[in-house]
């Protein structure tokens, strides 16, 4: 028996390179699955496997959750559990709460508590009264006590030249 050599190269060839395309595919698979997990409009879900949908679905929640206590927009409240959205309400409260201490535009004075708009009016006292003795900042005299207002150092008017 004639066994072509061409032949039998061209087997051994094909036998040896079969990795590389299960290695490429496999590459492409995981390249895909990261797309899913990160949530990037190159995702192809119908690529997925059952586990791999499932292990996307948790990690796509996950990003839901984060995103609602950061306060982002992509925030979804319908995908949260009941437990989670409890949890957000005082997650909400806080961060709005910090908004106003710090003087952020987002703060909304309307969802403070009693407690935490008596807390945000002597920060904001504090802060006023301490930028009018450094001579910076937002300085209102008129908010402060009679007691504030001597300690002040009158104002300097410059003329000018």
């Amino acid at each position: 028996m004639r066994v072509n050599i061409r032949l039998l190269w061209a087997l051994v060839a094909c036998l040896g390179s079969w990795h590389a395309l299960v290695f490429a595919q496999s590459s492409d698979n995981k390249q895909n699955l990261l797309a899913c997990k990160n949530g990037w409009e190159t995702c192809d879900r119908s690529k997925l496997t059952q586990s791999e949908l499932a292990e996307v679905a948790i990690t796509d929640h996950g990003r839901t959750v984060s995103d609602c206590r950061s306060g982002l927009e992509s925030c979804d409240h319908s995908k949260l559990t009941a437990p989670e959205a409890i949890a957000l309400v005082g997650a909400e409260r806080q961060r709005n709460f910090s908004d106003c201490r710090d003087g952020r535009e987002t703060c909304d004075h309307s969802k403070l508590t009693r407690l935490e708009a008596g807390a945000l009016a002597i920060a904001e006292h504090k802060r006023s009264y301490t930028a009018c003795l450094e001579g910076h900042g937002y300085c209102d005299r008129s908010q402060l006590t009679p007691f504030e207002a001597g300690a002040i150092p009158p104002e300097r008017h410059t003329i000018p030249r």
